[in-house]
Order: C-alpha cells, then structure tokens, then sequence
C-alpha cells in the first residue's frame, strides 16, 4: 500500500518500568476498537508470521526487560501492526526517557469510524503525555516541520512552522506537533491551554473527553489531506492557537 492509504498512530508515554502491563493495555485497546481485530502474532527471525498463543504473557515478560514488540494480525492483505520503542533521555522531552508507541493500519471506511476511539484507548492504555493519527502523506509533511536541513534548521513544507526537536522542548507533557486527530492528556491540555471556551468553540465541536481526563481534538471532518486548502488552514490556525506546541512558546 502507499502511504496515502494508510493511518499512523503514534503515542508518547513514560518509559516502561518492571511488570508494567501498558504493553498489554495498549495492544486491548486496538482490539476493542476494531472489534474483528486479533493481533496474535508475531515475525520471526526469519521474517515469517509465527503465532502467538500466549500472547498478553509474552508481551508482559518483554515488559519486565523494557521492550514492547510488535504484534500483528495474520491478513497481510490488510496488515494492522502495533509496537513500541524506547527513545533515550538524550532525545526527550525535559531529558526524560519515554515509551513511544506506534501502529499502522490501512485507511478505510472502517478505521475512519473508530480512529477517534482507537487513539484514546491506546494513548489511555499506555497511559501517554500526548499523541496523534494521521494519514501518512500529512504525516510526512508534518515530519519536515523538525527534519534538519544540510543548511541547518528545519524546511517546513507548505507554509507550516519550524518545530524543535523533542529534546529541545521544555517538558514531555507538551506536544511535539499537531496531526489530524490528537490526543492530549490532562497535564498536556493544561501545558497548551485547551480548552479556552471563547477561543476553542470550533475544534470542542470535534473534540471529546477521556475517561482520564484528557481529550481526543479532531482538526477537521475528514482525514487530514493538505492538497484540501481548508484542511492545511485548519493545521495552520491550531498551530497560530497553540504556540507552545513544538517548543515555540517564548521562555
């Protein structure tokens, strides 16, 4: 498939630590979302599908050595895959080591309708700072918005603004950027000011809160396409509303 037909999900969490069961968390969440999804197995050494029949325990004891890894669904027709990473307190946020949890799924009419929900469960599961789903050719154009240049500073495509890198901003509970749908948790709201009911009126008409006391912020109706000049003046006006997403806020 091509990156235009697919959906990147991506959360930033705490680190993993002893017998944490976010790993486990997270991978229920996508399940429940996409109901007839079963992520039970795994790629082998050898790069071929192997089963997992013990699948939450496998995952448990992998999160006991500090690793989430990947599990997926048998169809490779329509792959949906989730896993995570470590990323080192030399390149967090407020020099904090996180837990980086990302899946990938193809961008249907079905994954449209539960991507809101998909996005919550997973970000609540693993219990993360922030987060975002996003078609993947917006995607890429968010990722020149930190990409450094040969020159030096980033290139941002499309009028976009210039973001820091992650261990450049000041805190992990501010986003690093926007995408289509965002998940900010209760400290990452409070950290950028949502919501302001006199300034927020548009996106809390497709927002909704979390069981935690986060919120999932749509930017616009349908997945974000920056070919569709409303939808980048949307991505733009969220970014002009929240300056201290990306690091831009001054000090």
């Amino acid at each position: 498939m091509n990156t235009q037909s697919r959906l990147s999900l991506t959360v930033y969490a705490p680190s993993l630590v002893g017998d944490d069961n976010r790993t486990v968390a997270a991978v229920h969440g996508l399940e429940r979302a996409l109901i007839d999804l079963r992520l039970e197995w795994r790629v082998d050494e050898r790069r071929r599908l192997a089963a997992l029949p013990n699948r939450d325990a496998w995952l448990a004891e992998a999160a006991t050595r500090g690793k989430f890894p990947m599990v997926c669904n048998e169809d490779e027709r329509y792959h949906v895959m989730i896993a995570g990473h470590n990323r080192s307190a030399y390149v967090s946020p407020g020099g904090q080591p996180q837990l980086q949890v990302y899946a990938k799924l193809p961008l249907d009419a079905v994954v449209i309708s539960v991507a809101a929900e998909m996005l919550e469960r997973i970000a609540e599961g693993a219990c993360a700072f922030w987060g975002h789903a996003t078609p993947g050719d917006a995607a890429l154009d968010i990722a020149y918005q930190t990409a450094p240049t040969l020159e030096g500073p980033p290139s941002p495509r499309r009028g976009l603004p210039s973001l820091k890198l992650f261990e450049h901003i000041r805190a992990p509970e501010i986003p690093a950027y926007l995408g289509w749908l965002n998940y900010w948790s209760a400290a990452a709201a409070r950290a950028i000011g949502f919501p302001d009911p006199t300034r927020d009126a548009d996106l809390l008409s497709r927002s909704r809160r979390t069981a935690s006391g986060g919120w999932v912020v749509q930017l616009t109706d349908s997945p974000l396409d920056l070919d569709d000049p409303a939808h980048l003046d949307a991505l733009k006006r969220a970014y002009e509303r929240f300056p201290e997403i990306g690091g831009r806020a001054a000090p």
